[in-house]
């Protein structure tokens, strides 16, 4: 049997708080993280995890199609909204994922919101951020420590409800007994190290809410932003 913490919070800096954070049944979990100004941030949000959870209810199997057609499908219905309400134009939302099935992950991702597994001591990123400096990183151009302070660092590449033809990263993979799942929005992971976040889900006990840990710990750690944590041992 699993055990599951959630924690999302608004942050210092915000008026409001665009995240989701949501156990969707099934043992499927996602974190979704809203943008587009004022309310429509929180709007595109919560339209994909309810378009998700309406998709995904029925299913009596889940893999990786499955989860990669409820994002499109979530990715519509946000256009759909923006047609239906233009004050809504520019809102999307980041989208990440996951399902176990068995002993098996099988995952769903756009944008900077991130899976990770930690294993046998050692915190692994499963998704690879859509985003201008995780692009920077990859050619060379700067190093991840200089990601964390650089002022596009807010800046995504892909998100969900923003454009047609939407491309969604999918995978999956084998656990073990012992193994940690983490999603997060980047309220957390922009202020607190992977480093740091390992050291605190090893040293977290199972009476504790290790998320709300994390969130806090983001909070202290100046963020600026909204921040959601989903853990999952398994």
């Amino acid at each position: 049997m699993a055990q599951v913490y959630l924690a999302t919070d608004i942050g210092p800096r915000r008026e409001l708080n665009e995240d989701v954070v949501a156990e969707l049944g099934n043992k499927t979990y996602v974190v979704a993280d809203g943008m587009g100004g004022y309310a429509a941030g929180e709007v595109a949000s919560r339209i994909l995890v309810d378009t998700v959870k309406e998709e995904l209810a029925p299913k009596k199997q889940i893999d990786e199609a499955v989860l990669k057609k409820a994002l499109l499908l979530a990715n519509n219905a946000i256009l759909q909204t923006v047609c239906d309400y233009p004050k809504y134009l520019g809102m999307g939302t980041t989208a990440t994922i996951f399902h176990q099935e068995s002993k098996q992950i099988v995952w769903a991702h756009v944008g900077d919101s991130r899976l990770y597994l930690l294993r046998e001591n050692s915190l692994h990123q499963i998704t690879h951020d859509h985003s201008l400096v995780s692009d920077l990183v990859d050619n060379g151009s700067i190093t991840p420590e200089e990601a964390r302070q650089h002022p596009k660092r807010n800046v995504i590449t892909r998100a969900v409800g923003v454009t047609e033809d939407l491309v969604v990263d999918t995978g999956a993979f084998q656990i073990r007994d012992g193994d940690i799942l983490m999603l997060s929005s980047d309220g957390l992971t922009s202020v607190v190290s992977d480093e740091d976040i390992c050291k605190m889900l090893l040293n977290a006990s199972a009476e504790e809410n290790i998320a709300d840990h994390l969130v806090k710990a983001a909070i202290a750690s100046g963020s600026h932003d909204n921040i959601s944590v989903i853990v999952v041992r398994i």
